[in-house]
């Protein structure tokens, strides 16, 4: 397992970072203090969460080649994704956070790592492009179908919906609501495309291209996990003292 510090990678996820910050801090104003919902449902917006997201879930994919503790750190996001829940459930309760983001990387750290010995015996492009199109395929599972991310191919039974417990995996009855959720299907396989694919760039000899990075971007890039969890209460305060109460 290589040891050394890609700079270029922290650098990708210092870039995702501040889109992050930006898109955040936009749809506190817009959408939370200006009660304008619309306005992240036009067609750039929400391409440019997808931005966000997509690249979220790669990098920490490609991450996983590199970590020694994958276990504990998997621990660890989930913890943050459940201090999380706690706070929106007590400060926001109508934009709760149920399995966000961290609670799926957490996941999926944990499940990556147990199945490592395994997908290191599929070939790396073959494993980054099959989990890349289960992604596409399974990407509207949430919304009861399945086809190729937006394309419709073929409607899902409601009974599959009917299992509360089976909502982590996108199974989920039309009474739950999570302002930010990202079920394990699909996005677990995103996240073996993110593993595959830096293996690979490694298979092909150009690891050593990522070994230098923005130093400011790469900078905030190793400390994403905890401007994460602080960016949004800070948001919400500097929103309060200048627009006043929701």
């Amino acid at each position: 397992m290589s040891q050394k510090r890609y700079g270029l990678i922290d650098s990708f996820r210092g870039f995702t970072l501040l889109s992050m910050l930006i898109y955040h801090l936009a749809y506190d104003i817009i959408c939370i203090f200006g009660g304008n919902f619309d306005w992240f449902t036009q067609p750039w917006v929400m391409a440019w969460e997808r931005s966000i997201s997509f690249s979220f879930v790669v990098i920490s994919g490609v991450s996983l080649n590199f970590s020694r503790h994958a276990y504990r750190r998997g621990l660890i996001v989930n913890a943050c994704g459940l201090v999380i829940t706690a706070v929106t459930a007590i400060v926001i309760p109508d934009q709760i956070i149920i399995f966000g983001i961290l609670n799926c990387i957490g996941c999926s750290m944990i499940i990556t790592r147990a199945l490592r010995r395994l997908l290191e015996r599929i070939e790396p492009l073959f494993g980054a492009v099959v989990s890349f199109f289960l992604f596409g395929f399974a990407f509207g599972l949430p919304l009861r179908y399945l086809g190729f991310f937006d394309v419709r191919l073929t409607s899902l039974p409601d009974w599959l919906y009917s299992l509360r417990p089976l909502a982590v995996l996108g199974l989920y009855d039309n009474n739950f609501f999570s302002a930010d959720f990202f079920p394990l299907i699909p996005w677990l396989f995103l996240y073996f495309c993110g593993f595959f694919i830096w293996r690979a760039i490694e298979k092909a000899g150009k690891e050593k291209l990522f070994l230098f990075g923005v130093p400011a971007l790469d900078f905030i890039g190793r400390y994403t996990l905890w401007i994460y969890l602080i960016h949004q209460p800070l948001f919400m305060g500097i929103c309060f003292l200048i627009f006043g109460g929701i």
